[in-house]
């Protein structure tokens, strides 16, 4: 089974309404019935993290105020904030998902702030999040894929992008949508971290195959994203340098990582090039400025691959080297 953990894709439990601090949020809302309290709930994001919880409405007038809560922004720009929203219903071949654990992105922010206002449309208020593991609680005419209670999981970017936010109680989508079964035993916090860290991992290292018997170090193998790379690639029969802060190195090397770097104590380049003066084969790097990426990218020998998350990479630079 594969490992996840906290990073780039932190998950809080929606039953116990427990979110990250992934950025500044504002707990407001219409009316009275839901307000930030110090959360005593432990976990692996909250206790990373920090988060709140949202207490249920207590008197039956505030339950019909208070349809759903979900986390959202009303601008580009603008802090999220905790609204009330009317409880969406599934119409003819939807299902209506109670969302049981939230998977939390980069990209989230990103939406947030707008970034991709000019290539994917928005709605406001705008509910964040895509990643995603809840439960079927009803489904409208024709849908026949899933069944009440059906637990299940996916990405849910689609457009206009806040329509089917998961950073909520509720969300109904089509049955057409990027959706899965959990399979039985599987934790939902897990479910959650799959779609967008662990699928770009498995992009990544896929693209890079084969990897048996090469060299791949992997910059911010801690992180979501990271975890899941540093996994795929041992699997692929990789030889794995997993860069990671000191107190993850016994991690990396429970999924199969061969060698460790603490880059808090020691130079991540330095130290690789020392281990391995005629270069390495692959270089995975989901954390890296430009300088850092383009310093690292040097380790690689001639005819390797290096590849980043992050949009950093000086093509030409990497071409002229071969």
């Amino acid at each position: 089974m594969l490992n996840t953990a906290d990073g780039d894709a932190a998950t809080c439990a929606l039953t116990d309404s427990c979110f990250p601090m992934l950025f500044p949020l504002t707990a407001t809302s219409s009316s009275r019935s839901s307000r930030r309290v110090p959360n005593t709930t432990t976990g692996s994001g909250c206790d990373r993290f920090g988060c709140f919880k949202l207490e249920s409405a207590e008197s039956a007038e505030d339950a019909r105020e208070v349809a759903m809560r979900a986390i959202a922004v009303n601008e580009y720009g603008a802090n999220p904030a905790l609204l009330e929203l009317p409880k969406p219903q599934p119409g003819p071949r939807q299902i209506l998902i109670k969302v049981r654990t939230a998977g939390m992105n980069p990209g989230d922010r990103q939406i947030a702030d707008g970034v991709w206002k000019d290539r994917v449309p928005g709605t406001f208020p705008l509910v964040l999040g895509a990643d995603f593991a809840g439960v079927v609680e009803s489904v409208g005419e024709g849908a026949a894929k899933f069944v009440p209670g059906d637990e299940v999981f996916g990405q849910l970017l689609i457009p206009p992008l806040g329509s089917t936010g998961t950073y909520a109680e509720y969300v109904a989508v089509t049955e057409d949508a990027p959706l899965a079964k959990v399979p039985n035993g599987f934790d939902a916090a897990v479910a959650a971290t799959l779609p967008t860290p662990g699928g770009t991992a498995l992009q990544m290292v896929t693209s890079l195959q084969p990897l048996s018997d090469k060299t791949v170090l992997i910059v911010g193998a801690g992180g979501g994203v990271g975890s899941f790379a540093t996994q795929f690639a041992v699997n692929g029969g990789a030889h794995v340098i997993a860069d990671a802060a000191g107190s993850d190195t016994d991690r990396m090397r429970s999924y199969g990582a061969d060698e460790t770097i603490d880059y808090s104590a020691m130079s991540v380049a330095d130290t690789v090039r020392r281990a391995h003066p005629d270069g390495i084969d692959v270089l995975i790097d989901v954390a890296s400025d430009a300088d850092a990426f383009a310093a690292l990218s040097s380790l690689v020998r001639s005819g390797g691959s290096a590849v980043t998350t992050r949009y950093v990479a000086d093509t030409e630079m990497l071409s002229a080297r071969g």
